[in-house]
């Protein structure tokens, strides 16, 4: 008999999140399995970081249902939060904690009891060891960067949330930052990718999320979409997903001044 697939580690039910008359993100429903590398691409204020905001459990949503590994975000945050890590664009750090005692931190807040071992290795993968007693102020950008994902890496979660996660890093980082991630997804881990970097999420990614004005445009995998732009406009085969991100967030706005 065949084995039943493991449920979502990510379930998103008919999301709104608004702003008094701004729908910042309207009717969003996507799952993402375990092992799953999914990118999250949008124009300038499409509502990408508000969408991934109301998944970390940072913003309340409007209206809509949000489950990480099985538990509502709502009804049991503890629980699902658990089970995540948010990693914005922007390192958030404590000024006077060292790099270790940053980890010490997190380790505590998720009850890490190997978190020494597992710290360890993180600094050592993120080429940080040499900073482990350094403060924030005696970082570089990059290497703040760096210490955000350790810090969320450091707890195992099956659901991770990244925004942009490349900024500051130089092209070694990247190709080793590219590699960590990889290796996560094949451990089992859901990721979510949002990045302007568009060769970064066509590398990465088994499916795309496209978001714009806050509203799902196309979801699927690369060739899927390319089919569904095929079809709908007879178009050309084998564009890549700079030329479909093009295409398809210009064709809402070729209509709305049609």
């Amino acid at each position: 008999m065949p084995h039943p697939s493991p449920p979502p580690a990510l379930d998103v039910s008919t999301l709104d999140k608004w702003y008094g008359d701004l729908h910042a993100v309207t009717d969003l429903s996507v799952s993402v399995a375990p092992g799953e590398i999914l990118g999250l691409v949008g124009p300038n204020g499409a509502g990408k970081t508000t969408a991934l905001r109301c998944l970390g459990g940072i913003l309340p949503p409007t209206n809509g249902t949000i489950r990480v590994g099985g538990h509502d975000l709502a009804r049991a945050p503890v629980a699902a939060k658990s089970h995540l890590a948010f990693l914005p664009d922007e390192p958030r750090l404590f000024d006077y904690l060292s790099v270790w005692e940053h980890l010490n931190l997190v380790a505590r807040l998720y009850q890490v009891a190997d978190w020494t071992t597992r710290g360890a290795a993180l600094l050592d993968e993120l080429e940080l060891t040499s900073k482990r007693d350094a403060l924030p102020g005696e970082l570089s950008r990059g290497m703040k960067q760096k210490l955000t994902v350790a810090c969320g890496f450091l707890h195992d979660p099956a659901l991770i949330l990244l925004d942009e996660p490349l900024t500051g890093l130089d092209p070694l980082a990247i190709r080793k930052m590219k590699q960590s991630l990889k290796q996560r997804a094949q451990a089992g881990a859901a990721i979510v990718l949002s990045s302007h970097l568009l060769p970064l999420v066509e590398e990465l990614c088994a499916r795309v999320l496209v978001i714009a004005r806050g509203q799902l445009l196309a979801l699927g995998t690369l060739d899927e979409i390319r089919t569904q732009l095929v079809a709908a406009s007879d178009g050309p085969a084998g564009l890549s997903l700079e030329e479909l991100f093009i295409r398809i967030t210009d064709e809402p706005k070729a209509k709305a001044n049609a």
